[in-house]
């Protein structure tokens, strides 16, 4: 009984270890990707996340737009809340985009380098620019779109 307690309770732990291990402390929880772009704010370090909707290979970076959204405790974005204004993250190197794919669900943390004009549909937007230096990429959720429904038929025996 004693081994059979001990198996769960790693394994327990070992679920709640999935979930990233961001170091927040420094970030300024109130400053949002809206607000950064406002202020033209460079240099401080940052934990957003949201929802990509775009990805980019370019000749020696990666290329993200993200729209934000709030982090919940355990740091994944909370998309039933209000968005928080987009911004753009650089990451150096290859990243595949077929796995970094719009809508995909991303936490990442990096230093903020000022802003870039750029456009979303036919209007202009400021967008804050972020040298990434951590992603972690949300599981994607299993949405079921119909009702499941069972029906069975057994025989009790015994009491």
């Amino acid at each position: 009984m004693k081994l059979l307690a001990t198996i769960l309770l790693a394994l327990m732990l070992a679920a709640c270890a999935s979930t990233p291990g961001f170091d927040t402390s420094g970030v300024n929880p109130d400053l949002t990707p809206r607000r950064a772009a406002a202020q033209q704010v460079e240099g401080e370090q940052v934990v957003w996340g949201g929802v990509i909707v775009n990805s980019t290979n370019l000749e020696d970076v990666t290329r993200l737009e993200i729209l934000a959204y709030p982090l919940a405790r355990n740091q994944r974005p909370q998309t039933d809340q209000r968005a928080l204004g987009r911004f753009i993250g650089f990451r150096s190197g290859y990243i595949e985009t077929a796995d970094y794919a719009p809508g995909r669900q991303i936490t990442v943390t990096g230093v903020l380098e000022g802003a870039a004009e750029g456009q979303v549909g036919q209007s202009r937007y400021t967008y804050p620019v972020v040298e990434l230096e951590q992603l972690y990429l949300w599981p994607e959720e299993r949405v079921r779109r119909e009702p499941r429904v069972n029906f069975g038929v057994g025989i009790m025996i015994g009491n």
